[in-house]
């Protein structure tokens, strides 16, 4: 699963942003941490699961039948239970010789407790089947931060009343939410096969696990599909989808290789996904173990409760992932199709190998983001597929809250709580350390040797390092004892001496988090005499350093060259060091910490030097990260800048660089770069006329007033913020409508960019009706994200609409104030 959070940081309204993460903090006291979260206990196997279903859309229900074969794990029993949440259960019966008879059980709303009607052992299957009827909508479930919602079963729009929305019906398994449409053992370490045969309006399409077995239209008005997957996969992996989608058909060695979408981005499904096949060749080889299922489709539903979710055969995404062409143009790896391919190498870690217990989702989703750093360095070089592991460090090491938990976390509140950034992105880091330190050859054969000794079973920690022992030759307890079973990171400071007399450099390195040392094994680049020397070195305590001689001073010594580490570092190199660094240091993360320290000095040359270098640097986040970073007050860098933005501005072959080299152009106000501004309106990439439209609303708010009102039907993404931010700045009631309803439909980060702005408009709108519609939606969002602690600052920009109010005499809306403050200063 990728999970998308909608969570806010605390702070000023103009510092908070939507994060990718939520905090998760809970008092330390709190008994649920004292349990031991063990590997649920195996008294039945599932063997082989067939559903019949159909559904109800007025009640929102589903009718079920099910056939659920078993057999006893290991010792014989008469017994058996199923998680079934919120069922009415109408019949109970063991199936013999095509015969039903009943049998005894007892039912909580939660599980089934049968009673079977003989001991058997473990060399004999069994089948029961249950008539039921499932009423997602009526359950009491709880979702997460990660995942929202917890029904198993999702009716959209059933009735049809919802304009511009589909009729859908999908479902969600993850973590143990399949138990809420059908009957099983809803465990990540059971594993069966399965038939799934819906019945739907015979104008809709359908897609499960596994083939298409048979189609077959009924008198009324119906049709049935049955479904057949014929490897074993976990319960929570389970899907079902029904809906008017169009479906493009590609192909992976002969195997089907489908995406489903909506009729309206059906031209442009192999814009979203037309790199599937390639994705799965690259993977298949370099695992060494070709994509295991008979096919592979990708569905794009509406009203996801997460990012997507890798089931087996049929990853389902939320609507996110559709786009036109257009909207394509400056979408770039991190901005959508990592997605993508972190739901595929689900298909082999995840869904071909599962992990065994919630406690070691790490070899699920770590690998998934893994893999996302692993396509970005092959599609599109190593600097991407640094700027990606980069930013997953940064993901975990910005919640510090995270430091006490351990990757492998046999204690936790629930099991949801584990879908945070420590499986995600630290699980990421620390297999690229793993795959550094042992080196791709044997990285890749420990993953091959991982997944064929556990092929179509469960996994844990524990197999993947025997696997990766067995590929390498070393023994990784150390490893697997510090990253896996361990918590926190190291906090590294880094210091430098060089002794002329003694020729001797020493390299001082002090850790200084709380607890133990992490043993570190560190590449450390020394530059001297106009040439490289690579020094290994294994940190092994708290305080350590490495002393050696050189003919003259280092121009720079690099610890950490490969840029490995996940720590959170402190080097203290002078300026002419990291100017040294940006010029001759080869990666990226190199060249990233240099502009990150010439940003802090550019009244020094050599800082200097490195921005207006790094404008023009091979990758286009850090020429984004220098164009950002250059202090256009200073009359050195400005005079040398501007040349550079202007060409950038107009022919730099990334539109995401185009523009903010335009916005930092509008930011000086500058009318001779207006023709600049007009014809970047022109371009297709709404990144780049967003950019032109902010800057020319600086240069004259009248004329991009005018502008703006004719590029309101056709615009998307930063385009559509743009005119949101010109009518917030300069609009008068006439344009309130727009404003008011591109922040109504709009994503929470969308809203949050433009929540300053829209309040500033509601407080100056002469219409009192209009007005109470905007205080009603800012206190909506407010109290929609109130568990995320946003309700201070919501109430803090309701105060500022209610003193603008005031001056307009419009007590109407300073009474809706009051109320909605009220509301939200109310306990949760």
């Amino acid at each position: 699963m990728k999970t998308i959070y909608a969570a806010v940081l605390i702070g000023s309204i103009s510092a908070c942003a939507l994060s990718t993460a939520v905090a998760q903090t809970t008092p330390p006291e709190d008994p649920a941490f004292k349990i031991y979260r063990e590997t649920p206990t195996k008294i039945n196997d599932l063997v082989h699961t067939k559903l019949d279903v159909r559904f109800d859309y007025k009640k929102r229900y589903m009718y079920g039948k099910e056939w659920v074969t078993l057999k006893p794990h290991f010792y014989a029993t008469d017994s058996l239970r199923l998680d079934a949440q919120g069922m009415d259960i109408k019949n109970v019966s063991i199936v013999k010789a095509g015969k039903n008879t009943p049998l005894k059980f007892t039912y909580d709303s939660l599980t089934i407790n049968i009673k079977l009607d003989r001991v058997y052992r473990n060399n004999e299957n069994y089948t029961v089947y249950i008539d039921y009827t499932s009423k997602p909508n009526e359950l009491k479930a709880t979702g997460s931060a990660a995942i929202t919602d917890a029904k198993g079963l999702y009716f959209i729009n059933p009735d049809g009343t919802e304009k511009d929305k589909p009729t859908q019906i999908w479902t969600q398994g993850e973590t143990q939410s399949s138990s809420a449409w059908f009957p099983t053992i809803d465990k990540p370490n059971q594993k069966t096969t399965d038939e799934i045969i819906m019945t739907v309006p015979k104008k809709y399409v359908t897609l499960s696990n596994g083939r298409l077995a048979s189609q077959k239209v009924n008198a009324d008005g119906t049709r049935t599909d049955t479904w057949k997957m014929e490897l074993p996969h976990s319960p929570y992996l389970f899907m079902m989808a029904v809906g008017d989608f169009k479906i493009i058909k590609d192909t992976w060695k002969g195997k089907e290789v489908s995406y489903y979408l909506e009729p309206k981005y059906a031209p442009y499904a192999k814009d979203i996904f037309g790199f599937t096949p390639e994705v799965i060749d690259f993977y298949s080889k370099t695992l060494g173990v070709d994509y295991p299922w008979n096919k592979y489709s990708q569905i794009v539903v509406r009203d996801y409760v997460s990012g997507a979710m890798e089931n087996t055969s049929a990853t389902l995404h939320g609507e996110y992932v559709q786009a036109t062409k257009r909207e394509l143009i400056d979408a770039y790896f991190s901005q959508g199709r990592s997605t993508i391919v972190h739901e595929l190498f689900h298909q082999w870690f995840g869904d071909y190998v599962t992990a065994e217990s919630w406690s070691n989702l790490t070899v699920n989703e770590s690998f998934a983001d893994f893999s996302e750093t692993l396509w970005a360095e092959h599609k599109y070089g190593k600097d991407a597929g640094d700027a990606h592991i980069y930013d997953d460090r940064q993901n975990y090491l910005s919640q510090p809250e995270l430091k006490t938990k351990d990757l492998v976390r046999f204690h936790y509140k629930d099991k949801e709580d584990v879908f945070d950034a420590v499986t995600y992105q630290k699980g990421g880091s620390i297999l690229y350390m793993l795959r550094n330190y042992l080196g791709n050859a044997a990285f890749y054969k420990g993953l091959n040797i991982y997944l064929k000794a556990n092929a179509l079973k469960n996994g844990e920690a524990h197999q993947l390092r025997l696997a990766m022992e067995e590929a390498s030759g070393r023994d990784l307890n150390w490893f697997f004892n510090q990253w896996y079973f361990g918590a926190g990171h190291p906090i590294l400071n880094i210091t430098y001496k060089w002794d002329d007399a003694t020729k001797t450099q020493t390299v001082y390195m002090n850790q200084t988090q709380d607890g133990n040392a992490f043993v570190l094994p560190l590449a450390i680049d020394v530059y001297a005499n106009g040439k490289m020397d690579r020094r290994q070195f294994w940190v092994r305590s708290k305080t350590d350093s490495l002393v050696f001689h050189s003919a003259t001073k280092p121009s720079l010594v690099n610890v950490d060259g490969d840029k490995m580490l996940l720590t959170k570092k402190t080097d203290n190199k002078s300026i002419d060091e990291f100017t040294f660094q940006y010029f001759n240091a080869p990666l990226f993360l190199d060249r990233f910490e240099a502009i990150t320290a010439a940003a802090k000095q550019q009244t020094n040359a050599g800082a200097r030097k490195v921005i207006i270098a790094a404008l023009k640097d091979k990758y286009y986040e850090l020429r984004i990260k220098a164009i950002k970073a250059a202090d256009m007050t200073n009359d050195d860098v400005r005079n040398a800048a501007v040349p550079v933005l202007v060409s950038l501005a107009q022919t730099d072959e990334n539109t995401l660089v185009r523009a903010a080299a335009i916005t930092a152009l509008g930011k000086l106000k500058a009318a001779g770069n207006s023709n600049i501004f007009k014809d970047a309106l022109k371009s297709q990439s709404y990144a780049i006329q967003g950019a032109a439209l902010t800057a020319l609303g600086l240069l004259n708010p009248a004329d991009a007033l005018a502008l703006a009102k004719t590029y309101e039907k056709d615009s998307e993404g930063a385009l559509t913020q743009a005119i949101l931010n010109v009518y917030a700045t300069s609009g008068a009631d006439e344009q309130y409508d727009y404003v008011y309803k591109e922040f109504s439909a709009g994503q929470p980060q969308t809203q949050f960019n433009i929540m300053k702005k829209f309040a500033d408009f509601t407080g100056r709108i002469k219409s009192s009706e209009q007005a109470q519609k905007g205080i009603k939606a800012i206190a909506d969002f407010g109290t929609k994200y109130k568990k995320y602690g946003v309700a201070p600052q919501i109430i803090t920009i309701l105060a500022g609409i209610k003193t603008e109010r005031a001056k307009l005499n419009d007590t109407a809306s300073i009474a809706a104030i009051d109320k909605a403050t009220a509301e939200l200063q109310k306990a949760e």
